[in-house]
């Protein structure tokens, strides 16, 4: 059984769309920035960052893999919500993200965050909106 039209142009499924594309462009964007001595602004991207800002990226593609599959006619066992596994890659990824708001690595010290570690900490949660408004689609 496929996904109807109907089904997936659903405020969750899109928002789900959404928060699983940018979460993982995030972890190419900028995360920290820093003034360097010689006069320009040195941005280190989310992918530079370590482990974390990986598996930020492979969570953005795991929640994106889910979907194209789910849109192709594969079902999850009846048991098995696809909106609360969609707000757990969500979970996931919003803990991954804060562990980097509140610790900036040590290689990076003197930088402060930039705009790419908030997107990427916004694509979370939208994440975990889209899969409790999936869940409610769904019941």
């Amino acid at each position: 059984m496929s996904l109807s039209a109907a089904e997936f142009r659903s405020p969750g499924e899109g928002l789900a769309w959404l928060g699983g594309l940018v979460l993982a462009l995030s972890s190419f964007m900028s995360w920290y920035t820093f003034d360097a001595d010689v006069g320009f602004t040195v941005s280190i991207t989310g992918w530079h960052t370590g482990l974390l800002g990986k598996l930020v990226f492979f969570i953005g593609l795991a929640v994106l893999g889910f979907l194209a599959l789910r849109a192709s006619g594969v079902e999850l066992p009846p048991g098995v919500p696809g909106g609360m596994v969609i707000a757990g890659f969500g979970l996931l990824a919003t803990i991954l993200v804060l562990v980097r708001v509140i610790s900036i690595p040590d290689d990076f010290s003197p930088a402060g965050r930039s705009i790419g570690l908030w997107i990427s900490l916004l694509a979370g949660l939208l994440l975990i909106a889209a899969g409790l408004l999936r869940s409610a689609e769904e019941v």
